[in-house]
Order: C-alpha cells, then sequence, then structure tokens
C-alpha cells in the first residue's frame, strides 16, 4: 500500500523557501546604484543565520536533514548516474545522490559568499562590519570573490532548478511537493524512514542560537576601526 507519509520536517522546508527568497533579494539589491545596499547586508546576515542553522540542523536535525544520511558515497554516486543513464527511475526516500551534492555545493557558496561581505564595501557609504580588518589587497581579493560569487550561486540554484524540472516532466517524480508538505509518497517496505515529527522545540532553540550568535558576531563583536585623516 503507497501513502503520503513525513519526509522533509517544517526547518527544512522553511530553510528552503525563506533562502529561495533571500537569494532573489540579495539579487535585487546588489546594484550599488539602486540605493538598497543596506538591505543587501542586512539580507546578507540573514542569509548568512540561514546557512548555519541548515548546518547544525545537519548534524541535530530530522532524518532526512541530517548530512549523515544523504552524503553519498561514491559508489552510490556512480550507481546513480549508470541508472539514470539507462533511463532507471530511481525512487529515492530523502535527496538523490546528486541532490545531496547540490545542497552542499549552494550551502557552501552561500557561506562564502555571506562571510566574504563581512570584510569589504562599496567604497561609498556602506561597508561590512569587518572592513578594514584586513590588509587592502586581501579584501581587494575578497571583494573581487564576493562580485563575482553570485554568478556561481546562480549557476547552482539554475542547475537546481533545470533538475527538479526534468525529474517533474521526464521521470514523472514531483519534488517540489514535498518541499511544501513534507509529504512523499511512500510504500509499506519504506514506512520505516518516514519521520514522527519535525522536532520543532529543538529547531527553536538552535534557531535563537544563531540569531545570537550572528547578532554578536556582526553587531557585539564588530571591531571599531578608527580612521586617521593628516
Amino acid at each position: 500500500m503507497v501513502k503520503e507519509q513525513l519526509v522533509w520536517d517544517l526547518p527544512v522546508r522553511i530553510f528552503h523557501w525563506v533562502l529561495v527568497i533571500v537569494l532573489i533579494g540579495l539579487w535585487y539589491t546588489s546594484e550599488q546604484d539602486n540605493g538598497l545596499i543596506e538591505i543587501h547586508i542586512k539580507l546578507g546576515y540573514i542569509a548568512l543565520g540561514l546557512v548555519l542553522f541548515r548546518i547544525l540542523w545537519g548534524f541535530y536535525g530530522t532524518t532526512h536533514a541530517r548530512f549523515i544520511n544523504f552524503l553519498p558515497s561514491v559508489t552510490k554516486f556512480k550507481s546513480y548516474i549508470n541508472d539514470t543513464r539507462r533511463g532507471k527511475v530511481s525512487n529515492f526516500i530523502g535527496h538523490n545522490p546528486l541532490g545531496s551534492l547540490m545542497v552542499i555545493f549552494i550551502l557552501f557558496a552561500v557561506l562564502l559568499q555571506a562571510t566574504f561581505g563581512l570584510f569589504i564595501s562599496d567604497d561609498v557609504f556602506s561597508a561590512g562590519p569587518y572592513n578594514g580588518v584586513l590588509s587592502n589587497e586581501i579584501e581587494k581579493l575578497l571583494k573581487s570573490l564576493h562580485s563575482n560569487g553570485f554568478n556561481v550561486i546562480a549557476t547552482l540554484s539554475l542547475l537546481h532548478v533545470i533538475a527538479v524540472l526534468y525529474y517533474l516532466f521526464f521521470k514523472k517524480q514531483n519534488l517540489i511537493k514535498p518541499m511544501f508538505t513534507g509529504k512523499k509518497l511512500l510504500n509499506n517496505d519504506n514506512s520505516n524512514d518516514s519521520i514522527r515529527h519535525s522536532r520543532l522545540l529543538r529547531a527553536v532553540i538552535i534557531a535563537i542560537g544563531v540569531i545570537v550568535f550572528v547578532y554578536w558576531l556582526v553587531v557585539l563583536n564588530a571591531p571599531v576601526i578608527e580612521e586617521y585623516y593628516y
């Protein structure tokens, strides 16, 4: 018997869609001449907090949110690629091997992008809280990496969307709906792989800890850089 059962917990789903909105906001506010650079900086802090939360949730979250349960081995990844080439449709409870790698790549790219943003300025009015801490040469390098880094994130996101649409139209697997409802169709053999709840209390505690850390990082711990004029 096949029925819908909970696979993706609520924190994972909220993280996913909020990150999508934040990334779109970061893209829209990234131009210095649109007067939205301060909003861009604030959105960068939110992106940093989201990624930190997801990393922690990858260790303390529910079954299919944990890295240990969805990071593919080389053997599993090769098997998945070979099955795909043969047109074989494989059903995965959580992420498929390619999706697992995409999650890691996007998290890492966003983490680097947000971190670089802490150290750079727009050379006009706005600057990250740690701008001036590093040498000019390093900050110029970070600024260059930050300026081009979003292209990497956009490319990864586009590949992710293409893969989801490929599964939807060619493999007849809807990966979008479960990211809203949290539920997938599972048969009796896979019923034990479903999750019973989203561990919301644990998620709230982790989220509060992340918010406090990011506030400490960008406000309380931010150094005061003195400038001398001659």
